[in-house]
């Protein structure tokens, strides 16, 4: 009986387990999804409350941003939604990998990006993120976000026209340092490193 017991007892711990990275996938999911709907109506104070205290912000070659409030200064001087203006950021595709601890975690995203100013310009844009959270006072909080531009591009150009230039530091907001990666959008070609295995072999990533 004793035996019984201690299978039963190992088989409901492997379950709750189960049930908890379940749970915390989904709130991952949540949490990055609110990200892009917080950003696409330039609510810059609800986006940035999302990140964890000593969090990282590094996007396209503007520079890496450390700590919720430098996050908060750089999304503050990004441009305001206003009449005659469209900023959409999709946050899709994710694979999400939650560490055994169950406090920290990394995801892979995709981003499709519309923005649109009428009678000034309209843009599509793709690109990457390789982001990791941590589990703060309870609640899972962004610890890094880095999006690496896959492309630019004009509207009524395309991108068989070229793309736009990889997007350099805002006016007035310097980084707390430089960008840690060194990279080109389309036309170059840069893959960001993943974060995960093959799920079916079990080998690493390695660069081409």
């Amino acid at each position: 009986m004793s035996e019984e017991i201690a299978v039963l007892r190992a088989e409901l711990a492997a379950l709750q387990a189960k049930v908890q990275e379940h749970d915390d996938v989904l709130a991952l999911i949540r949490l990055q999804s609110a990200y892009g709907y917080y950003v696409d109506k330039t609510q810059y104070d609800q986006a940035a409350d999302l990140f964890a205290n000593d969090a990282t912000l590094e996007i396209a070659g503007r520079g890496l941003f450390r700590g919720q409030e430098r996050i908060r200064q750089y999304l503050h001087a990004l441009p305001k939604l206003q009449q005659g203006t469209v900023f959409n950021h999709m946050q899709l595709q994710p694979l999400i990998t939650v560490a055994e601890d169950g406090q920290n975690a990394q995801a892979r995203w995709r981003a499709f990006i519309q923005i649109g100013w009428v009678g000034r310009e309209a843009r599509w844009g793709e690109g990457t993120y390789e982001n990791r959270y941590v589990r703060e006072d309870g609640v899972w909080k962004i610890a890094r976000l880095h999006f690496f531009t896959t492309y630019y591009v004009e509207y009524d150009r395309g991108w068989n026209q070229g793309g736009v230039p990889l997007a350099p530091p805002l006016p007035g907001v310097d980084p707390d340092s430089v960008a840690t990666v060194n990279y080109g959008a389309f036309p170059d070609v840069f893959v960001p490193p993943y974060h995960y295995p093959n799920p079916v072999t079990g080998k690493p990533w390695k660069p081409a």
